[in-house]
């Protein structure tokens, strides 16, 4: 089976990373990378803290204020850590055509984000990662 690797800084499919902009909406809100919203995600509680990560200028300063410890930091984020980005990767592909070509374009290849740094969301160091952000984008894909 074919296999792709992409992260925000490979020169081919780096479209499918989180830190790659492509605006969408959800909730009425608007927000410019996946990173973005997933990090939103996690206060609930704390409206203000949700739009300083909203509107933050990049996606690494999302991901940066998106570890601020709050009292409003949800309880159940590991259990539902998943289907947020579910949500986000469906809004991601489902409002930006072009991407969603260029992820069909990708057929039935494995998808698997580079990440020696993350062995949930990524390949891990050793490659041998729970690749769980492929996984969703494969399942984005069989939907679209």
């Amino acid at each position: 089976m074919q296999a792709i690797e992409f992260n925000s800084k490979s020169e081919a499919f780096s479209e499918l990373s989180n830190f790659y902009r492509a605006p969408f909406t959800l909730d009425g809100k608007r927000y410019e990378t996946v990173e973005h919203f997933f990090q939103c995600k996690k206060f609930p509680g704390d409206p203000v803290l949700q739009e300083k990560i909203r509107l933050a200028k990049t996606p690494v300063g999302a991901k940066r204020a998106g570890r601020t410890k709050s009292e409003h930091f949800r309880p159940d984020w590991e259990e539902v850590k998943e289907t947020v980005m579910l949500e986000g990767l469906k809004a991601k592909f489902g409002q930006n055509p072009q991407l969603a070509e260029l992820l069909r374009s990708t057929g039935t290849a494995m998808l698997i984000e580079k990440m020696p740094r993350d062995s949930y969301w990524g390949s891990g160091p050793n490659g041998c990662g729970r690749n769980r952000m492929g996984r969703l984008l494969e399942q984005v894909r069989r939907e679209l």
